[in-house]
């Protein structure tokens, strides 16, 4: 299996300087900030791009297992919502809402639950963010 990589650079203080973040495929490349991480400036945040990361997982977790089923959806639709919040003396990422619309003919309400279930349990963003609340709410449209 290949391995992903991405690379970040800061310059300056914490909150006079800025930084760049890079995917290794070269397909997104963004400027942060302390304003765009902890207030609402322009630019993107590492909590932006985990958020991205993880509803590309479970959007492609939820997929494959409707796949195994012999179910294949029309379209698979993922929200993540990141809260980072102050804790003690730091930050720290609390939890993320998973927010998911999918249609998926000849499926109904509780297997697809079920699968996306599965899918938020399954996928290797979730899993790797164990230490964080994940909720789901998903819908069939």
């Amino acid at each position: 299996m290949p391995v992903r990589k991405a690379n970040a650079v800061w310059e300056g203080g914490l909150k006079d300087g800025h930084g760049t973040v890079k995917l290794g495929s070269g397909a997104f490349e963004g400027r942060y900030s302390f304003g765009s991480r902890f207030e609402e400036a322009g630019g993107t945040n590492p909590e932006e791009l985990i958020g991205a990361a993880h509803a590309g997982c479970f959007s492609m977790a939820l997929s494959a297992g409707l796949g195994r089923a012999g179910l294949t959806p029309t379209r698979v639709a993922t929200t993540a919502k990141v809260h980072l919040e102050k804790v003690g003396e730091g930050f720290k990422i609390t939890r993320i809402e998973l927010d998911n619309e999918s249609s998926v003919p000849g499926i109904d309400e509780a297997a697809f639950q079920e699968a996306a279930r599965k899918a938020k349990e399954g996928c290797p963003v979730s899993q790797a963010l164990g230490g964080v609340e994940i909720t789901l709410n998903a819908r069939l449209v």
